[in-house]
């Protein structure tokens, strides 16, 4: 019997599109659960294998920016993707603060669906090892996820320290927001219009600025990407 390529739990109030989300997974090779409240959520992805949940915002009993935080308090590296309102941008900051992957607007086509959710499987666990990168006086620890600079310390996600982690691989030259998608998102389809770089980026500048009193080391290119500056 031929083995799924991942555990997904669908965490989704609505009844229509949650079978319509476990029918394509199956199909495209995922073991599959599905539950309908928030307060459900947790429990379904402790007492399983887990390799993905796929979360919706609004949910009853327990809504799914508290059910992404308190999956982050328990399982750290657990991959998560939000599924949001279309153009309600709030919710994207929103969810990738509480500690979301990635995130799936609706309405959404299943083929944007789909490259999602291999992206951040392919990604997850990347950069596991947790190497220390210092910008200047700031250390970013990949353990902790933390920065730190003169006694003061920021918490930071995943995505945030894979950014810092392949910018400073690859300081000293522009890199396009595709390559980011590709490289960081691991996004087989880069060409997928979505604003969740600069969303990112702003987020992990606001906290380098903090740290050093606005000195910023990032800077946007216009047109082209970002580039990673020598620190001072």
């Amino acid at each position: 019997m031929k083995q799924p390529k991942a555990h997904i739990l669908v965490v989704e109030d609505d009844d229509a599109l949650r079978q319509g989300l476990l029918d394509v997974l199956v199909f495209n090779g995922y073991a599959v659960r599905g539950v309908a409240d928030g307060g459900q959520a947790l429990p379904a992805m402790l007492e399983g294998p887990c390799d993905l949940v796929l979360l919706d915002v609004m949910l009853p009993g327990l809504d799914g920016l508290s059910v992404c935080r308190e999956i982050r308090r328990r399982k750290p590296n657990q991959a998560v993707v939000m599924i949001t309102a279309k153009g309600a941008e709030d919710d994207i900051v929103a969810g990738f603060k509480a500690g979301a992957d990635d995130y799936v607007p609706k309405p959404f086509s299943l083929r944007e669906l789909m490259v999602r959710v291999e992206a951040v499987l392919r990604r997850a666990g990347k950069n596991a090892d947790g190497q220390p990168i210092t910008l200047g006086d700031i250390r970013f620890d990949g353990r902790q996820l933390v920065a730190e600079c003169r006694g003061r310390t920021v918490e930071i996600t995943r995505r945030e320290m894979d950014i810092v982690v392949y910018l400073h691989r690859h300081s000293g030259r522009i890199v396009s927001r595709k390559e980011l998608l590709t490289e960081v998102w691991q996004y087989a389809d880069a060409g997928i219009e979505t604003r969740t770089v600069d969303i990112h980026m702003l987020k992990l500048r606001k906290k380098i600025a903090a740290l050093t009193e606005n000195a910023v080391f990032i800077t946007t290119v216009r047109g082209e990407g970002y580039r990673l500056e020598p620190a001072p």
